[in-house]
């Protein structure tokens, strides 16, 4: 029978759980699982609860929690990935396969050529479309660790602020990136569609970062995340 796992925002323990509305519909209209259906939660704390469900109701969902473990180790190799803020799916993409490859924390930033302008309301949805999408991604990885989504930067305010043993900015032309001394905590910076321009590369490399590439060919935004991350986790992570 197939193991759900689902996250519960909410700090979880051993005994009933009545399941929040989203995971509940999931549950009961989407999977339409049954009274003794095995379950697996976990609430980002590291840790992971197995259980069952003991109830499908028209307006609830009971569980119980009867078994607490370990989650998957986090990688030893804490990454904070700045990526400039790009339309629709790709950013969506970007967040999701990062999350996947094991990253520590997001800032969606304004470029010089990020198309995106995002404000008050709008800019608050797009945060809680974005940490949906982390959970997602956890719920289908394994991992038991949300990374955290940070509200949208200024790329210059982020430069200046971000804390790491090892900050690299991609560029085309530059050292590659196996090339780097190994660090345990690592920041990205990986350009909007259209990249960076050579005067906010230029910042950068002011405010600490090192240029590095990947390869020989430009890669799209939404995949510069994934190749990058990808090589870092096989020279310092757990890969």
């Amino acid at each position: 029978m197939r193991l759900s796992r689902l996250f519960i925002d909410a700090p979880l323990a051993l005994g009933e759980l009545s399941l929040p509305e989203p995971q509940a519909h999931y549950l009961a209209r989407v999977l339409r699982l049954n009274a003794g259906a095995p379950l697996q939660c976990f609430d980002g704390s590291g840790r992971e609860f197995r259980g069952e469900v003991v109830e499908v109701g028209k307006k609830q969902v009971r569980a119980v929690l009867v078994e607490a473990f370990a989650g998957l180790p986090e990688s030893p190799l804490k990454i904070h990935l700045g990526q400039g803020l790009s339309r629709g799916e790709r950013m969506d993409w970007a967040i999701q396969k990062a999350t996947e490859l094991g990253v520590t924390q997001i800032t969606p930033l304004f470029s010089e050529r990020c198309e995106v302008r995002l404000k008050d309301e709008r800019g608050e949805k797009r945060l809680a479309h974005w940490r949906q999408v982390a959970i997602s991604a956890c719920e289908q990885c394994g991992r038991s660790v949300l990374p955290e989504i940070h509200p949208p930067q200024v790329l210059g305010e982020w430069q200046r602020q971000v804390e790491a043993d090892l900050k690299l900015v991609l560029h085309p032309v530059a050292e590659p990136l196996s090339g780097q001394p190994r660090p345990t905590r690592l920041a990205f910076l990986i350009g909007p569609e259209g990249g960076l321009s050579e005067a906010e590369v230029q910042q950068a490399v002011a405010a600490g970062f090192s240029p590095a590439r990947l390869g020989p060919r430009v890669l799209r935004t939404e995949t510069a995340p994934v190749v990058a991350l990808s090589v870092a986790q096989q020279l310092w992570g757990d890969f």
